[in-house]
């Protein structure tokens, strides 16, 4: 059975301000500055997070804490169980459901995160693409990366354009998507395209930067406690979960095939290469307008700047 479109499609309350879009890369600074913004323009904030949306690893998924999370509410982060799949077309239903609500009350939603599939949801809708087959989805499961991407490339020789063929999990679903349709990925491309908001801005900072801030952040998270969070997990995290960044490599160290310190050096790096595929996404997005947080360029100045290119309640 395919996924329904969800009802409460922001399209039908155009005559309302449209939402703001704030992306970017991981570690480059956009849970504060979001706060500071919706505390600048009555807003709330509604989580475009893959792994966020995951309760029982707040450290791991480098969720916003506490004290930011008492400043300003916020939506969808958190909020489902760690063994649960989780999936574009939920993530899609769910944002609607609270940006109406949100716009309704009279105040503007922020909508903020990494993850380009989700943000490509919200602005430009989802292709009806075929439901999970779980006995196709069993046999796809034993392969390895290698052989499914034989597997994909018999079923559509033109897919590696379309699909990140080092993720695992795409690939995958891209196979899955070809053998039980019969039909190449460039048949559920959508063919119209909506624009449900054009207020959309991407964060971004100088590398050599945003890394030290990866290194930073990973250290941030040994502080606080990411391994004894994610050993108080294992066999509790579900299929979706299980791909977070740093899950792998902390369950590798402690089960004794890594040290401490290729674990942490493992996490920065794979970090910064999920960056990098995030920041060459966004950047692909003409309709996002490109913020530089590095250059002397504060973090209050970005605020303002949005705050004033866009119309919004309580401004």
């Amino acid at each position: 059975m395919e996924p329904k479109q969800p009802k409460n499609d922001v399209r039908l309350y155009s005559s309302l301000p449209q939402p703001i879009f704030l992306a970017g890369p991981t570690g480059v600074g956009k849970s504060a500055l979001a706060v500071e913004l919706a505390r600048r323009i009555r807003g709330e904030i509604i989580g475009a997070d893959a792994f966020q949306v995951y309760s029982g690893l707040s450290i791991l998924t480098a969720q916003p804490d506490q004290t930011l999370l008492e400043q300003v509410p916020h939506h969808l982060i958190g909020h489902i169980s760690a063994e649960e799949d989780y999936h574009a077309w939920r993530y899609r239903s769910e944002a609607c459901e609270k940006i109406t609500d949100i716009l309704q009350r009279g105040r503007t939603p922020i909508v903020v995160g990494g993850t380009g599939l989700y943000f490509r949801a919200l602005i430009q809708g989802l292709d009806p693409i075929p439901a999970s087959n779980l006995v196709l989805r069993s046999e796809l499961e034993q392969l390895s990366l290698e052989m499914l991407l034989e597997r994909l490339d018999k079923a559509d020789p033109h897919a590696n354009k379309r699909v990140d063929i080092r993720n695992r999990r795409r690939v995958l679903r891209a196979v899955e998507i070809c053998e039980l349709s019969g039909k190449p990925l460039e048949s559920f491309r959508t063919k119209s395209r909506r624009v449900i908001a054009t207020r959309a801005f991407v964060l971004v900072r100088a590398r050599e930067e945003l890394y030290r801030n990866i290194v930073g952040r990973v250290h941030h998270m040994w502080e606080r406690g990411v391994v004894r969070e994610v050993g108080g997990m294992r066999g509790q995290i579900g299929r979706t979960a299980s791909q977070a960044i740093g899950l792998r490599e902390i369950i590798a160290w402690l089960s004794g095939e890594s040290n401490e310190v290729q674990c942490r050096g493992a996490i920065c790096a794979v970090t910064y290469r999920c960056a990098r595929r995030q920041l060459a996404w966004f950047k692909s997005w003409t309709t996002f307008t490109p913020l530089c947080l590095s250059q002397g360029n504060s973090m209050r100045a970005v605020v303002e700047r949005i705050a004033a290119e866009t119309k919004t309640f309580g401004t």
